[in-house]
């Protein structure tokens, strides 16, 4: 499947991206009622991964709502890419796909995920991979390990933060309350921390979700 990437100052995006935050403003503001905590946490500057926790579909509008004023890059599927004109609606938005099983297919996806780090985009990444809801899943930590290898092959000044990120829907009904929070930044110095990394990074994700890593919600 070959992508064609928007570039991220394109006037086509920025309109697109512009009426798609509000339009999704207006869809959360009716259907959710927001406790938003931890935006001191987010960076002033230079790249960054978002690492959310994964639930449901309405994460990622979710997700676009508590980093309101921020430009977000979404990794998703490849499978959601494969009809033409979703797939150039996604990636105007700033969609780019993943082969998890064989990520030499989505190749062009890597190029310009390393692309937008360098020009100090923010990247939504969800580690869990797919649909945890009520529990946590194992995070995967090849999408991390190459983050982490473009890091240390740049040689950044500094490290790339991942922020992690705990979104706890509480009981379903019009208007449902959801907690979103945003945690401290974490840090890693190369590919060789990927693994290790991953499960603090899965342990943040946890905690700020009200979980354990055994899958259950904690009391209280």
């Amino acid at each position: 499947m070959k992508v064609r990437f928007a570039p991220t100052e394109s006037h086509s995006r920025s309109l697109l991206y512009g009426f798609m935050k509000v339009a999704v403003t207006c869809w959360c503001k009716l259907f959710y009622r927001f406790e938003v905590y931890g935006k001191d946490h987010i960076p002033d500057r230079g790249p960054l991964i978002i690492a959310p926790k994964h639930q449901y579909w309405t994460d990622i509008p979710l997700v676009a709502f508590a980093f309101y004023n921020i430009p977000l890059n979404y990794i998703a599927k490849e499978e959601l890419f494969r009809f033409p004109v979703i797939r150039t609606f996604l990636t105007t938005l700033g969609g780019i796909p993943l082969d998890r099983k064989t990520p030499i297919k989505t190749l062009d996806s890597f190029r310009y995920l390393y692309h937008i780090l360098k020009r100090e985009q923010k990247v939504v990444i969800f580690p869990e991979g797919t649909y945890y809801r009520g529990k946590i899943g194992k995070g995967k930590s090849r999408l991390i390990k190459m983050i982490l290898k473009f890091q240390e092959e740049e040689r950044l000044s500094d490290p790339i933060p991942f922020i992690p990120v705990g979104i706890i829907y509480q009981k379903k009904r019009f208007r449902q309350k959801v907690r979103i929070r945003i945690g401290e930044p974490l840090y890693a110095e190369g590919e060789a921390d990927a693994e290790e990394f991953t499960r603090n990074l899965m342990s943040a994700i946890a905690l700020l979700s009200d979980m354990d890593l055994n899958g259950e919600r904690e009391q209280g």
